[in-house]
């Protein structure tokens, strides 16, 4: 434990984040390549069921975000940060580690999705032909472009992440309305609604529900690093909430209707098409499509980037901020080179899809639960880096929220075997819930008998 580490929280004139701002960045955030590929993915269950799930999931997710940004707002402190009441001061090491990995991740994904829209663009500049060699070199060439563009939106920290959102979120309207417009010319509407793929490709409803929290649920671990430069608590909450379903709804509903009409188009479902580059090739949008894909993904991967530089932080205590956001963004540069080199995209999304599902939820469920209930909204901010202080448990780390973690993890492995879950509600959200009142129970009990310094 570095002993001269001090947590300070934002201080007021730090706190520059409007309600549009906040609006806006959710919007930014949700509003990108990885959530129209996910629209892409989900339309194995029809335009219909797609739909509804969207929206319940959506809104049951980004509650969660909501109180997670009070957090932020209420502490002034960043997310990982914020698990040290309920994991401990060295506990909190492990939910730090998730999020450097799974946020390094969706920027991949991202980027991957990008990087694809820039060889689309080289190929038809440049005249090169659907060869493996040229396919993969102008990835490469895409990957590297992104690259240089994440490391230029971060590199200002917040601000410059406040500054791609507002400029981000307006060539977001111009390509979803432009979207529509195109694909509803293309196919009637009516024929996307009545349209099933085939029995090989359909997922049972609880899959998607679980692929959709897995999405949605990683916004809620970043969510306090954006709400603490808020000054207005609506700002934090309802125009996160707002901003996050929004984008959410807008894209993913885009990506549904694209991917439908281009297998009615071309008469074939496939999943792997899903992304918004080749759909947007298969519909011929052009070269200007490609163009706001691009800055669309930039936008997204400033949240990204920055949550997952903030993260870094709260495991290397004397790593400032910009350097962190450095190290995350060549990090992820490295790990977009995966669906390259070892296995398709579609199979690297999935799995990396379930691998934080499993883990997010039940550390959201945790962090939640201590702050609103067993500490009652109130953290002593004094006392984040104080050894024997009030969050030092045992060695720093607090072994209930570590045990129940695991049983959180292993209660979504064992419903997953459950064929009754899988085909309804999915594991994801019942394993929140054993998580919560394991971790609530232990609280109180261990509180009862043996009163702890800690309020």
């Amino acid at each position: 434990m570095d002993k001269k580490e001090h947590i300070q929280a934002t201080t007021s004139d730090q706190r520059s984040m409007s309600k549009w701002d906040m609006f806006a960045t959710w919007i930014g955030a949700n509003a990108n390549n990885g959530t129209w590929y996910i629209g892409g993915v989900i339309a194995a269950v029809g335009l219909i069921k797609a739909s509804s799930l969207l929206v319940i999931v959506g809104s049951v997710s980004y509650v969660l975000l909501a109180l997670a940004s009070y957090m932020g707002y209420k502490t002034g402190l960043p997310a990982m940060a914020l698990t040290r009441p309920s994991f401990g001061v060295k506990g909190s090491i492990l939910p730090s580690i998730v999020n450097v990995i799974q946020f390094i991740g969706w920027a991949a994904i991202n980027t991957f999705i990008a990087a694809t829209s820039i060889s689309f663009i080289l190929k038809d500049i440049l005249g090169w032909d659907n060869s493996a060699f040229h396919n993969q070199f102008s990835i490469i060439i895409g990957i590297v472009v992104m690259s240089i563009l994440h490391l230029i939106s971060i590199s200002l920290g917040e601000k410059s992440v406040k500054w791609i959102e507002r400029f981000g979120i307006i060539l977001v309207i111009i390509l979803v309305v432009w979207e529509s417009v195109v694909i509803l010319k293309t196919v009637p509407f009516h024929d996307i609604v009545k349209w099933q793929p085939a029995a090989k490709f359909q997922l049972p409803s609880g899959k998607i529900v679980d692929i959709l929290a897995a999405f949605n649920l990683a916004w809620v671990t970043a969510a306090a690093d954006f709400s603490r430069f808020t000054k207005d608590k609506h700002a934090a909450t309802t125009a996160s909430f707002l901003g996050a379903n929004i984008g959410l709804f807008w894209f993913a509903f885009i990506g549904l209707i694209a991917t439908i009409a281009t297998a009615i188009t071309i008469n074939k479902f496939d999943p792997n098409n899903a992304d918004p580059s080749t759909i947007a090739a298969k519909l011929g949008l052009g070269i200007l499509a490609m163009l706001v894909i691009v800055i669309t993904s930039t936008t997204a991967n400033a949240v990204n980037l920055m949550a997952a530089g903030s993260a870094l932080t709260n495991i290397f205590h004397r790593l400032k901020l910009t350097p962190a956001l450095w190290i995350v963004t060549l990090v992820a540069t490295v790990m977009t080179f995966i669906p390259v080199y070892i296995a398709s995209f579609l199979t690297t999304f999935e799995t990396f899809l379930d691998g934080i599902g499993m883990f997010l939820g039940p550390e959201i469920a945790i962090f939640l639960i201590d702050f609103f209930l067993i500490r009652n909204k109130h953290y002593s901010v004094d006392q984040f880096s104080k050894p024997q202080g009030f969050y030092w448990y045992t060695k720093g780390i607090n072994p209930i929220a570590i045990i129940t973690w695991i049983i959180g993890v292993l209660s979504y492995l064992g419903l997953n075997k459950l064929s009754f879950i899988v085909s309804t509600v999915g594991a994801t959200f019942p394993a929140m819930i054993i998580t919560a009142i394991c971790y609530y129970l232990a609280t109180r009990l261990i509180n009862s008998t043996a009163p702890q310094k800690n309020k």
